[in-house]
């Protein structure tokens, strides 16, 4: 009798096991099965964020950068460094005070966001080994970006496209977002441009 109730309890053990051995196969395939987040697209929407948090609410990083990369919202992929090369450096009107971020986006890709103390600015540029088109015209279309962002124009030259912006709670604020205007574009150059500018004028 007592070798029965063993066999028994192992069975159901053995039953018991295996049910959650199949649960957590299951839930660990939905998991992989639902959206993952595209990290072109997160970098760029980070970088966007955080230009639109440094120039309207300095507070955020006048003593400590605390709020302003909370605002960017991509963790320990964003990291401040003492300089950039020149082709991602602003136009030479907005080079003063300038603080430099770097956005990981990949092993050889990702954004480099430039500021000023000075200057109600931001610019930002992206490139690297993989086409950032798609992640950039899908910014730039989203219902999200619309809702914070009117625009009002665009022009092409060669193979890019550039796309005028202005911030709808507050219009002061102008943005040029220019990217490829075809995905499969060169690679060996930034691929991704936006710079954003307060008007300080009344």
């Amino acid at each position: 009798m007592l070798r029965m109730r063993c066999c028994i309890d192992m069975e159901r053990l053995f039953r018991l096991l295996l049910a959650a051995m199949l649960l957590a196969i299951s839930g660990s395939a939905s998991a992989q099965d639902g959206p993952v987040a595209d990290p072109l697209r997160s970098g760029l929407e980070g970088a966007l964020r955080g230009c639109e948090t440094w120039v309207l609410d300095p507070s955020s990083w006048l003593n400590n950068p605390t709020r302003f990369l909370a605002a960017i919202d991509l963790g320990s992929a964003v990291y401040e460094t003492e300089k950039l090369p020149e082709p991602l450096l602003p136009p030479e009107p907005l080079r003063r005070g300038n603080r430099y971020w770097r956005i990981n986006a990949g092993p050889n890709e990702g954004y480099a966001l430039v500021v000023s103390r000075d200057i109600p600015m931001c610019h930002i540029t992206g490139g690297g080994g993989v086409d950032f088109q798609p992640a950039a015209e899908a910014v730039a279309t989203s219902p999200d970006f619309f809702d914070r962002w009117e625009r009002i124009g665009e022009e092409r030259q060669e193979d890019m496209v550039s796309t005028f912006f202005r911030l709808r709670e507050e219009p002061k604020l102008a943005l040029v977002l220019s990217r490829a205007d075809a995905p499969g574009a060169r690679r060996d150059r930034a691929q991704v441009i936006a710079t954003a500018t307060y008007d300080l004028g009344r």
